[in-house]
């Protein structure tokens, strides 16, 4: 039932909050006002080396959470800078928690030995997302993420997203089924660069859960959502997999479908990864700081389009939040069920799901 919308710039040229706004305000009857989202990559260019920790806490700037979970980052990090992230309340959406962001460099020497920085960071995110009334809600280099409870224009108005420029935008409208709506439960869900959007509902979320803790990662955000940028980040990242290899991992041919095509590679690749399988209806855009991935379960039981206009793309629940960005666009298709449509920044795209003219 969600509302989700994307705009890829692959040539990294810098629109502001103010369109995408837009898009998903038209959306309106997607979600029920229990929450609303955006994610943007190119934000803060002045700190494009720094990892970018929004964090949010519960009650206000005097909640002793701060106070915790500054003193653990002090131990772990160096904070280059260190500022509430500026909020605007008015009539629609009363004052919701405090927010502070934060950029921060890794202490090396605290580091375990053969340790990477990210497998640091990630570390360093799960044991504040662990402490009372602290909550990470993005961590990546030169990206940020903005939600709460309600519906994404007035959410965009708190945040006065229209204040902020980058190359790649996702936004959401929630309408929660199976899951509480709160601030922190709203989209995009993160870690480290990458950030998700999705329509639907991931009835394999236990089986993910469990599969995830054993590396380290723990879902405390009260969503399913969580568990698709964890699984992305756990494929990619820490084993290696191309993004085509982890798309087709999260939604999978049949067996009969791999037993016809005689692929080995899918066939190991399944055996071996049944617990990172998404069940359920979903349609996701997600993002990374090197482009972006458009997918839906492999029997598409949740819409999304996606079209072209020069070097830029979009993805959408509707067509409308496209037409209104673009009126006019090279190409546009509804992607098949169970194949991705890749977005890449340096050789502007790629894409199995892509129609063919």
């Amino acid at each position: 039932m969600c509302g989700i919308v994307g705009i890829i710039n692959t040539d990294r040229r810098l629109i502001d909050g103010g369109l995408i706004r837009e898009a998903i305000r038209i959306q309106r009857d997607r979600g029920n006002g229990l929450g609303g989202g955006f994610a943007v990559y190119g934000c803060y260019p002045e700190h494009r080396n720094d990892y970018a920790f929004h964090i949010m806490y519960e009650g206000d700037r005097n909640s002793p959470a701060i106070q915790s979970a500054e003193t653990y980052l002090k131990q772990r990090m160096l904070i280059v800078r260190s500022e509430e992230i500026p909020v605007y309340p008015h009539d629609r959406l009363p004052r919701g928690p405090y927010f502070r962001r934060y950029f921060l460099r890794p202490i090396e020497e605290y580091m375990q030995p053969h340790q990477s920085e990210e497998g640091y960071v990630v570390e360093t995110v799960m044991a504040l997302n662990k402490m009372p009334d602290v909550f990470v809600v993005s961590s990546g280099k030169n990206m940020g993420v903005f939600k709460g409870m309600g519906f994404p224009e007035d959410i965009a108005d708190y945040f006065r997203i229209e204040d902020y420029r980058g190359y790649l935008w996702t936004a959401h409208n929630r309408f929660p089924t199976n899951t509480p709506g709160w601030w922190g439960g709203a989209h995009p869900f993160t870690i480290l660069d990458k950030a998700v959007v999705h329509n639907g509902e991931i009835t394999s979320y236990g089986t993910n859960v469990r599969w995830l803790e054993m590396f380290g990662y723990f879902c405390l955000l009260k969503t399913d959502t969580e568990v698709i940028s964890y699984i992305y980040d756990k494929l990619t990242r820490q084993d290696g997999l191309s993004t085509k290899d982890a798309c087709y991992i999260m939604a999978p041919s049949l067996w009969e479908e791999i037993d016809r095509e005689k692929s080995v590679t899918k066939r190991t690749l399944r055996q071996i990864y049944g617990s990172a399988i998404v069940n359920g209806p979903f349609g996701i855009v997600l993002t990374h700081d090197g482009g972006a991935i458009i997918l839906n379960d492999r029997n598409k039981l949740r819409p999304v389009v996606c079209a072209r206009k020069d070097n830029t793309y979009y993805a959408s629940s509707e067509e409308c939040s496209i037409r209104l960005l673009s009126a006019r666009v090279d190409d546009i298709w509804s992607p098949r069920g169970g194949e991705p449509v890749i977005v890449d920044l340096q050789e502007e795209a790629t894409g199995e799901g892509r129609r063919k003219k």
